[in-house]
């Protein structure tokens, strides 16, 4: 799967949590629900990279299982951000590598 297919994927699920939450008679999610769930997937993946460096012994299941899991959540809310805000992860994400390299193959410190 591409990065392309990867957004149209996470879009898909997206439109199905906003089926079922008007369903559950809850309203959709907008750009500041999903970066609110991004921040609190972002520190689930925190926890258990430190529980996978043996810093935190309180994570139940299979450590790396669920850093699959929580990297592929992360994922999938930047995936559906970069869409709602018109953002060409390629794109971006070419331009960010470049300017690093140039950075770090310039000799500055």
């Amino acid at each position: 799967m591409d990065l392309q297919q990867m957004q149209e994927r996470a879009l898909a699920i997206a439109a199905l949590y906003d089926r079922h939450n008007l369903a559950a008679g809850r309203g959709t999610w907008g750009p500041e629900q999903f970066m609110t769930g991004f921040v609190g997937d972002v520190g689930d993946l925190a926890k258990l990279v430190m529980a996978a460096e043996g810093r935190r012994g309180d994570q139940e299941g299979d450590v790396r299982d669920n850093l699959g899991h929580e990297l592929a959540d992360c994922l999938w809310s930047v995936l559906v951000l970069a869409r709602h805000y018109d953002v060409d992860l390629v794109t971006e994400f070419q331009r960010m590598t470049d300017g690093i390299e140039r950075y770090l193959e310039s000799g500055r410190s």
